[in-house]
């Protein structure tokens, strides 16, 4: 084989993507469909509370596409990360989907399912004989912070999708991953087909998140692997893939620009070149991957900590917009003397949208504000009414406070939301966030294959 062609129909399974483009992407033959479905960036909750990143009718609507469009042009199609967390109950999840689908189109379907919950007490052995080490600002684990954990799961590498792909039985239609490392499924086909794994790892890891790299952004792209570099096109003919953009997405989430970790290894980048194939293709070369003596695995758990409120507030007078740090000083203290209990037992945070809300003292542009803010009260308690309590007080206060030289006579704030306080409900922290070494990364994530005629 010369080339090896990976589609990627969007950056996210279930976030949608154009069909036309999808259509020109499957018209290039591509010998394989992949499409990561997860990552921790929207937070713990779908750890802790069995949620999924979108809603399952989103999956459905896609899956209903992609499923008969990879069996029509007789290629796997490889979903990651089921669900957003990747754990075995949005695994499981995913197969009833692609069931129904089958079911409804008529569809003869292997199935394959890999699934990352890690038993808690391997991990509590592997802790014990020193094998759990805590990924960076991450405190050390303890059998009491395994134990809170909802579920703990697990990054895989590629030699579970490789395994798969080398079944003697034949690759399945659809493999449906756990938790994965994002550009692992990419690898595993590269590699089964011969090709060069540093390329393999760095060709996944820049079009696992679709055309994000491309100018302008899109979804669906294609990634064009050959035995000395590899190509990255977009399907929306209007975009371009650049070799400064393509390079900018390689640092993507990332510590180092040229020092890639993963499972198994990692990328060192300092010799590659980002190079123009035509006006609207990239070409990249020089990737290396250097094995690790150990073989790691980035476990992640989730627990529940307590409850969330909110109040959303807009400021419109300049007098108070001029002195809010002082006058939220002031709301703070005055809650937490009238209600000493529940603040004590509470975290207080004030969101000033539009005063330095995101970066906060690491905002380096100007002190200046504009004419109007927005102020989101959030309060974390251990009970649903306690944090309702204390974010109520927090909302009556600011709203009446004599602010030094306040003309209104009313109230000092607008709200746009009723109720008044929202409660968010269950608030989630990842604690468990630690590199495992293992000995068999095969064998660790377990497989299941049906047939579904």
């Amino acid at each position: 084989m010369d080339e090896l062609r990976i589609l990627v129909p969007n950056g996210m399974l279930g976030y949608g993507f154009p069909i036309e483009d999808f259509k020109r992407g499957m018209a290039r033959k591509p010998h394989a469909i992949v499409v990561d479905a997860g990552s921790t960036d929207s937070g713990p909750q779908k750890l802790a509370l069995g949620e999924m990143t979108c809603p399952e009718a989103a999956y459905e609507k896609e899956l209903s596409i992609l499923v008969p469009a990879a069996k029509k042009a007789g290629i796997p199609l490889i979903i990651s990360s089921a669900g957003g967390d990747g754990t075995n109950q949005h695994v499981d999840l995913f197969v009833e989907i692609i069931e129904k689908i089958a079911k409804t189109q008529a569809l003869n379907l292997k199935i394959a399912s890999i699934y990352s919950d890690i038993p808690k007490e391997q991990i509590k052995h592997a802790l014990q004989a020193g094998n759990v080490k805590p990924m960076t600002n991450v405190s050390e684990l303890t059998n009491e912070e395994i134990d809170q954990a909802a579920v703990v799961t697990a990054q895989m590498g590629a030699e579970p999708y490789l395994a798969l792909l080398k079944d003697e039985a034949g690759f399945p239609d659809v493999i449906i991953g756990g938790r994965s490392y994002d550009p692992a499924p990419t690898a595993a086909v590269g590699i089964y087909y011969g090709f060069d794994p540093a390329l393999a790892w760095h060709m996944g890891k820049i079009i696992e998140c679709g055309a994000i790299c491309c100018v302008p952004a899109g979804k669906t792209v294609l990634g064009t692997l050959r035995k000395d570099h590899f190509l990255i096109e977009p399907m929306n003919p209007h975009s371009k893939a650049l070799p400064h953009t393509v390079a900018a997405h390689t640092m993507y989430e990332k510590s180092s620009p040229t020092h890639l970790p993963g499972p198994g290894g990692a990328l060192v980048l300092k010799d590659c070149k980002f190079e123009a194939e035509t006006e609207r293709i990239a070409r990249v070369s020089g990737s290396v991957f250097v094995p690790t003596e150990e073989y790691q695995i980035k476990l992640e758990g989730a627990k529940v900590v307590g409850y969330r409120s909110i109040t959303v507030m807009g400021l419109r007078d300049p007098i108070l917009i001029s002195q809010l740090d002082d006058v939220l000083d002031y709301v703070q203290k005055q809650t937490e003397t009238e209600l000493p209990d529940e603040c004590q037992q509470s975290q207080i945070i004030f969101h000033p949208y539009g005063k330095n809300a995101i970066m906060k003292n690491l905002e380096a542009l100007s002190d200046e504000v504009g004419h109007e803010l927005c102020v989101i009260a959030e309060v974390a308690s251990p009970t649903q009414e306690m944090a309702q309590l204390v974010v109520n007080r927090i909302r009556t206060t600011l709203l009446h406070y004599h602010y030094p030289n306040r003309v209104a006579t009313s109230g000092n704030v607008g709200m746009p939301f009723t109720p008044l306080e929202i409660p968010l409900g269950k608030v989630c922290q990842f604690n468990v966030y630690h590199l495992m070494t293992i000995t068999d990364p095969t064998a660790q994530f377990p497989v299941i294959v049906k047939e579904v005629n």
